[in-house]
């Protein structure tokens, strides 16, 4: 159901409210018979978009909220996380950075709420990889990562300055 609304060959076009027939909620800007401009999207689950789309895809600035109550507010393009954006995650941590194809990408800082701890560095395909510094409360580590953990030659730097430097070998794999 709908109203609002329409262009002359009856498209919804122009500011209009739908209800779909999966139980959720449109409210906002259409143009040529697809969401495009700003909008509010309710979600029969209990997510809420509140942002741009284009041709029916979340697509510029908005904000996403998610059922189990974390918060992404940032870029989109076609429908995916992409470009710059917050994460605000259910457990209280964070992510802030670039973004690709809904994942962690480029530069970006997590925080672990838990610890204080945060890594500052790179991120490929939604895991820490490449050169970063990963800050706990008393120290440091300053050195690459690849898939996730440390890696070649870093550092640790204490906080009350000494420096110890080395270098981080994977074990072999045990059968």
């Amino acid at each position: 159901e709908y109203e609002g609304g329409r262009s002359a060959e009856g498209e919804r076009h122009g500011f209009g409210k739908a209800r779909l027939p999966n139980g959720d909620t449109y409210e906002g800007e259409y143009e040529r018979g697809l969401r495009s401009g700003h909008g509010t999207y309710r979600f029969k689950n209990g997510a809420l978009y509140i942002g741009n789309y284009l041709q029916n895809k979340k697509h510029g600035k908005g904000v996403f909220f998610y059922p189990d109550g974390s918060k992404y507010a940032g870029d989109w393009v076609h429908d995916q996380r992409q470009g710059y954006g917050e994460y605000l995650y259910a457990n209280g941590d964070t992510y802030t950075g670039e973004w690709a194809n809904n994942k962690r990408h480029g530069q970006g800082t997590y925080v672990y709420k838990d610890t204080g701890s945060k890594y500052v560095g790179c991120w490929v395909n939604g895991i820490q990889d490449g050169p970063a510094e990963l800050i706990h409360l008393s120290h440091r580590f300053k050195g690459r990562f690849l898939n996730g953990k440390p890696l070649g030659l870093g550092k640790f730097i204490f906080d009350i300055g000494c420096e110890q430097r080395g270098e981080y070998i994977q074990p072999a794999q045990v059968k």
